[in-house]
Order: structure tokens, then C-alpha cells, then sequence
């Protein structure tokens, strides 16, 4: 069965002008980002100082250009915050830190999750030694818990789970964990006949964040666009706030779009897919920090078989949103 919820939409509010993305977060840094961003400084530094024969052996492994590259790369490492506008990489058994993949843990999160993990579990430790030595301890261990707790929550936002992903080649899936909140054919000036289906997921602060590709494509365009910060549901969020559009164009010419949009707790847009990157569907290829949204549009003209409806729970990389050249 067909299941599309068609919305008439009010005329879309102006578009912010596009900004070539500077790095995979190019909406600035957390604390605990810029603390990682300043021990890759020192980290080079004593690389240099103490290690150069490592360093030349990196360099003889490092693959590609990068033209007056203004990126400081001596391993892997190095191309965490700006892999997708930096022309150098290494092959993936040149990769000494390849391990760190295994963990089920987002890389873009890593930061976060052993900032938080020190000012969280050092304050736990702190208040429950205290509660020791003072005669208000029930008061006082009510806080090591609570700090734990939240410890916990941090841990969890960065989860990524391994998913099965779909072999349906007809299968468009969801780039993103959470609740469909819109369904239907949207204005999209630049798309191909100024129109799209869009399929929009909200993503509460208890989803998985990790974005992946819903189909296999080229990336053939990246754009930022800077804006406000309101609540991700709100019906024009996807024209006024913060977001990063992800073009991918299908072996056969068909154009998809994935659009990151910030939310009202959401600072931190993610992404690191390369210009002209080959991604397969359900490559992870983003994230977005702390509750958001996530849209996926498809060209119009063409059958498809709609899977999901308005209040549907996706899985990013799992559920199929709709299948092409299917009606049912």
C-alpha cells in the first residue's frame, strides 16, 4: 500500500547562502574538541622532536594531493577534522589506530566521551568520598549518582551500533535513527523540476546520531549553511537552521539528497565524506551532536513504494523508507 502524507507547505522562508564546509565540524568546536585539537599540536610536536623516523615512514604511506595544504598530517589521526577537505589519506592497512574502529563508540565522539568521562566519574569519586566525612552522606551520595548517571547518558548519545544492512537495490534507507515526522513532496528550488519527496526524521537525544548513505552514490556536493538554532520539529527548521546538505548522485544519474539540520540542543554538525567520495548504502558518513534532524530527498517523475508514515521509529542504515519503481 501506497502510504504518502502529501502536506500543502507555506511558501519556504529564504534559504541561508552556502558556505564550503572548512572542516567535518564546521560549526565550531566543543570544549572537549578543542582540548583534542590542541593536544594534535603538542602530540606533532613531540612526533617531530622525539619520533622522526616514524613520521618518515607516515609520509611514505600518506596517499594523494593536497595542494599548498595548510592541514598539519602525520597519521591518521591528523584527518579527523578535516578529512573532508583534505586531499591526503592512508590505506586502510596503513592505519596503526585502525583498532579504534572496533570500538562501538562514534570517533567523532570520542572526545566527548573521555572529557565527560573524566569531569563526570572525578566528580563522582569526589562527592562520594565526601559524603565519608561528613555526617550528610544520604544528601551527598544522591550526587555521585546522579553524576553517573549522566556519565552514562553521555556514553550512550555516542554509541554506534554495527547494523545489517539491506541488499534490496531497489531500497532507499533511512540515513538516520529516530521518529518520521513529514512525508510528502516539498518545494526544492535547485533540485531537479524545483521539487522533491522529502522523508524527515527527528532524532531525540536517545538515538543512535551516526549518519549513514541511504543508497550507493558519488558525493557530488557538499554545502554548509549557517543559521539559527531552533527546535528541530518546527516546520521551517530545515530553511532557518544550522545544516549540512550532502549531494550523492547514483550510478544511473539519480540525484539524493541528505540534509544534517541542527536543533535547539544540536551545536555540532558532523560530516566527513569527501567531494567525489564512492559511499555504499548504510556507510556511515556523520553524526550530529545531541539531538536533531536528519532529511533525505529523492527526485520526483519516477514510482516508488513508500514504507513509513508520520510517527514510524527508523533505524539509520536498517529500515527501508521506500522502494524505487514499485507502486503498491
Amino acid at each position: 500500500m501506497l502510504r504518502i502524507m502529501a502536506t500543502l507547505e507555506r511558501p519556504p522562508a529564504a534559504q541561508p547562502i552556502p558556505t564550503p564546509p572548512t572542516s567535518v565540524q564546521p560549526g565550531g568546536h566543543s570544549m572537549a574538541t578543542r582540548l583534542e585539537v590542541a593536544w594534535g599540536r603538542l602530540r606533532r610536536s613531540f612526533l617531530r622532536r622525539f619520533r622522526p623516523g616514524y613520521v618518515r615512514q607516515m609520509a611514505e604511506k600518506r596517499q594523494g594531493q593536497c595542494v599548498n595544504c595548510p592541514h598539519d598530517i602525520i597519521d591518521s589521526r591528523d584527518l579527523k577534522f578535516c578529512r573532508n577537505v583534505c586531499g591526503y589519506h592512508f590505506g586502510p592497512d596503513d592505519d596503526p589506530y585502525r583498532r579504534r574502529r572496533l570500538l562501538p563508540l562514534a570517533r567523532a565522539g570520542l572526545a566527548e566521551v573521555v572529557f565527560y568521562s573524566v569531569l563526570l566519574l572525578g566528580l563522582a569519586a569526589a562527592f562520594a568520598a565526601l559524603a565519608v566525612l561528613v555526617p550528610h552522606w544520604p544528601f551527598l551520595m544522591s550526587n555521585p549518582v546522579a553524576m553517573v548517571g549522566l556519565w552514562v547518558f553521555i556514553v550512550s548519545f555516542f554509541r554506534d551500533p554495527e547494523r545489517t544492512i539491506p541488499t534490496d537495490t531497489a531500497a532507499l534507507l533511512s540515513p538516520a535513527d529516530g521518529t518520521i515526522i513529514s512525508v510528502g513532496e516539498v518545494e526544492e528550488p535547485d533540485f531537479p523540476g524545483g521539487r522533491a519527496f522529502r522523508v524527515s526524521i527527528f532524532l531525540s537525544p536517545f538515538n543512535v546520531h551516526v549518519n549513514r548513505a541511504p543508497r550507493t552514490g558519488k558525493v557530488v556536493a557538499l554545502r554548509y549553511f549557517k543559521g539559527l538554532f531552533g527546535p528541530a520539529t518546527r516546520g521551517d527548521c530545515d530553511r532557518v537552521n544550522e545544516q549540512f546538505w550532502l549531494d550523492l548522485e547514483e550510478p544511473g544519474g539519480r540525484l539524493l539528497r541528505i540534509k544534517q539540520v541542527a536543533g535547539a540542543v544540536a551545536r555540532r554538525i558532523v560530516c566527513w565524506a569527501r567531494l567525489n567520495e564512492e559511499l555504499k548504502a548504510g556507510d556511515r558518513y556523520g553524526m550530529i551532536k545531541l539531538g536533531s534532524r536528519t532529511d533525505v530527498l529523492t527526485p520526483l517523475g519516477e514510482a516508488m513504494d513508500v514504507q513509513v508514515r508520520v510517527g514510524d521509529r527508523v533505524k539509520g542504515g536498517a529500515t527501508v523508507l521506500l522502494r524505487f519503481g514499485q507502486v503498491s
